[in-house]
């Protein structure tokens, strides 16, 4: 199968606080046409950010040629969720993700309290003929005894009611090798993140390599403290083996998009994503853009 491919607007958040719509703009003509948003303000806004009614968004995106096909909401709780759904619905997106978790260390039973709520949130977007995924970041691979975190996530949630998206690059800075959870996890993988590893990074690919310990409590302070912003570099030009995994993610049966996502920049955001969208079209003979 082809692999389709889309932008995270996360990777260009400072330039749509600036101007979102000469910046969706500039989007468009490096090549993009599927976004995936990022909504941060859940609680006090149940859009994208933009300020508009999803109909209006949904219109104004169709004249740039773009739509908006995934979308993560944060924070995930279940009070102003039936609102964030029926306007992602609206915009004609069918499908939400849980943006950034955290789990005490060694704390199994908060583990299991919080797959109970993916399991509500996804029983909430299939009334609505929805997904909801769950998105990864390192801290899921700490053991709590012989599980990862990210194994009792698999164990105790619906596999009809929360899918995954698996983000490539913080996988192996969990020590972790994501073709291997494809392999595992084919059916329920519907979306993937890539980002890439600068071959001159001033810390190791795996952060628990001496930077931070799998036996602490990683919290937001913990995570943003040792989230060095020179580890990240554009898709494509840096030594993550990018062929392997688009060559494992045109076998998953159910996978709906890549998109890929630029944390931090030395460049300015709208030349990082074409730089990205550029050396990944460029390293991958197997793709078609858009």
């Amino acid at each position: 199968m082809d692999v389709r491919i889309g932008l995270q607007l996360y990777s260009v958040r400072q330039s749509l606080a600036r101007d979102p719509w000469g910046t969706l703009t500039q989007i468009a003509e490096a090549g993009f046409t599927r976004l995936e948003a990022a909504n941060h303000s859940a609680r006090v806004d149940q859009g994208v950010g933009f300020g508009v009614g999803a109909a209006e968004l949904r219109d104004q995106l169709r004249e740039l040629g773009l739509s908006i096909v995934g979308c993560h909401i944060n924070p995930l709780e279940l009070d102003i969720l039936p609102r964030a759904l029926d306007y992602q619905a609206e915009l004609g997106n069918n499908q939400i993700g849980c943006d950034i978790e955290f789990y005490p260390y060694g704390d199994r039973d908060s583990v299991l309290r919080r797959c109970e709520t993916f399991n509500q949130v996804g029983a909430l977007a299939h009334e609505r003929g929805m997904r909801f995924y769950y998105h990864n970041h390192f801290q899921e691979f700490q053991r709590f005894g012989d599980e990862y975190v990210y194994d009792l996530i698999v164990a105790n949630t619906d596999p009809e009611l929360v899918f995954f998206q698996f983000d490539t690059y913080w996988m192996y800075r969990g020590g972790q090798n994501p073709i291997d959870w494809m392999e595992r996890l084919a059916d329920r993988v519907i979306l993937l993140h890539q980002k890439d590893f600068p071959a001159d990074a001033p810390q190791p690919l795996n952060l628990y390599d001496g930077v931070v310990s799998a036996t602490e409590n990683i919290d937001m302070a913990v995570f943003e403290e040792r989230k060095d912003t020179r580890c990240f570099t554009e898709i494509g030009t840096g030594v993550l083996p990018i062929q392997d995994i688009v060559d494992a993610a045109a076998g998953l049966p159910n996978l709906d998009y890549l998109f890929l996502e630029q944390d931090h920049t030395t460049l300015s955001e709208i030349d990082s994503i074409r730089r990205s969208h550029d050396a990944f079209a460029a390293s991958i003979d197997k793709i078609s853009w858009p």
